[in-house]
Formats: C-alpha cells, structure tokens, sequence
C-alpha cells in the first residue's frame, strides 16, 4: 500500500505549531513562577522588589536594552504611547513641583508577549500618574466629567491650554487603546493555538489512522493470501468511518467484498494438478476471514 504523507503546507503549520507551542509552555512556566514567588510575598515587599525606575530617560533607555525589535506591533504601539504619556506626565508635575512616583512597568512585561496579567504595572503606573495630573491641574482638571469616556477625555484635551496636560491626555487614551489592541492580539493567539491544537490532533489521529492501515496490508501479504492487501484495508477503512460495525462484520465474514480475491493466484493442489476454481475463492474468503478476526494491528 503506498504511503500517505501530509502536504508541505501542513507539515510546516505543524512544525510552527510545535515551537509556538513549546513557547507558550515555557511562557506559563515562568509565568507560574512568578505567582508563586508572589503569593509568599506581602504588597509592600513586592513593591520593594519591583526594579522601580524614577525617570523616563530610565524608562526608555532600559527598554531598548531589552531588544525593541522582538516587540510585535501592536505591543510597540503600547509602549510608545505608554512612554509619551508618562513623559507628559511628568513635565506637568514638574512645572507645579509635584513628587513624580516612581514607574513600575518593566520591557519584560512586553516580553516575549503581551499577557493581560502582565498589564498590572502599566495600570498602576497609569494610576499613580493620574494622581499627579489631578495634584499639578486641580483646577482645569475639575471640569473634566467623572468617569469620563475616551471621546470626552479627548474634546477635553483639545480645549485646553496646558500643552502638556493636553499631551498626557491624548497618550493616556492612546494607552488604553494599544492595551485593548494587545488584548485582542492575545485573544488571537489563543484561538490560533486552539486551531493548532485541534490540527496537530488530527493530524496525529490520520497517522495512525494509516499506520494501522499498513499494518493490517503487511499482515495480509505476509500470509500470501492472494487478494489485493492495499484494496482490501482502503474500502474496509473508508466504510469503517461511516458504519464501524458493519465494517467489521464484513470484514471477517465475507471480506472479499472490500476487494475479490484472486482466484488464479491460488495455488494449484496436488502438485499443480488441480487448478484453482471459483470455488477455491470462496474457501479463501472464509480463511481470510478467520485470519482478520484474530489480526490485532
């Protein structure tokens, strides 16, 4: 029987499958680690460990230590917003002499992937900038509606007169909008892996499907019986998907029906006197059967 083997489309789906998946396993790996690490830790303690960084020159000077190019667009996007609206941020408690917090969000929460549990830095620095912004504009920022929505945010950023309270509103929308974009590519990433999931398991499944398939073939053709191994288990396989107990009962009561047997390969009796007949087909066909009963492939 010739082999089956999966286009060069699917063999490489399933090759990215595999490190993509291998990836994601060492990403959660990790990932449990730092739970883990955290949950034995108190708020205050864990805020201590955090490598905190007191600037915005500090921001971006470690982020691109940490390899800007790995980034996928939509995370570059975050973290460029990100970085304009703590800038403003701080020139707008600068010029009021407000104590400027110290930021926690670190590259490798970007890395290798967004995660939204790894958004929590960004959300407390975004936090803790608000607070700044309300301490340096009391005032203007009074007027602003509580719980605001982004387009109100936005026509009220384009009001004022602040320069840079202006610029820390419109990044500070533009923030939440690339955390979304990371949500949704996260969101796709778990459908595609889903999908690959599902692929590999089919794929695996059709490869066993065609072992067994050359098994029983191997065991047929070793016993000589004279019908075609490869006929035999292709219709005897295709009917098993649509009725498996109806398969298995021709198969080992008649199995000739999946493909005739070969009356003039029989071999003749009484040294090669008596040629083979008709007959002789329907002796086989019981043999065959037999055989198959008992053949664990």
């Amino acid at each position: 029987m010739a082999d089956t083997s999966p286009s060069d489309d699917f063999d490489k789906l399933l090759d990215d499958f595999i490190a993509s998946q291998l990836q994601d396993a060492e990403d959660a790996l990790v990932e449990q680690e730092e739970k883990e690490n955290k949950n034995s830790l108190t708020d205050s303690e864990e805020k201590a460990l955090q490598p905190a960084v007191s600037s915005v020159t500090d921001v971006v000077s470690k982020f691109h230590d940490e390899n800007i190019d790995k980034l996928a667009p939509e995370e570059l996007r975050l973290f460029n917003a990100y970085n304009e609206f703590i800038t403003a941020v701080t020139a707008c408690g600068e010029q009021e002499n407000i104590t400027i917090p110290s930021f926690f969000f670190r590259p490798s929460d970007l890395l290798p992937h967004f995660r939204p549990s790894k958004s929590q830095n960004i959300n407390q620095d975004i936090l803790n900038c608000w607070e700044v912004l309300i301490a340096a504009q009391p005032t203007r920022l009074s007027s602003l509606p509580i719980n605001a929505t982004d387009e109100q945010i936005l026509s009220f950023a384009e009001k004022t007169t602040d320069t840079n309270l202006q610029s820390a509103l419109i990044s500070y929308v533009e923030t939440l909008i690339e955390l979304e974009s990371c949500e949704i590519a996260y969101n796709l990433r778990k459908v595609n892996y889903e999908k690959h999931k599902i692929q590999k398991k089919i794929f695996e499944e059709e490869q066993q499907r065609l072992d067994k398939m050359r098994k029983y073939a191997q065991a047929i053709r070793a016993k000589n019986f004279p019908i075609d191994a490869d006929m035999l288990v292709n219709n005897f396989f295709k009917t098993l998907r649509k009725d498996p107990e109806g398969a298995k009962k021709i198969l080992e009561n008649n199995p000739a029906t999946f493909a005739p047997i070969q009356v003039d390969k029989i071999p003749p009796r009484f040294f090669g006197m008596i040629k083979p007949k008709p007959e002789d087909g329907f002796r086989v066909n019981r043999q065959l059967g037999k055989f198959l009963k008992k053949l664990k492939a």
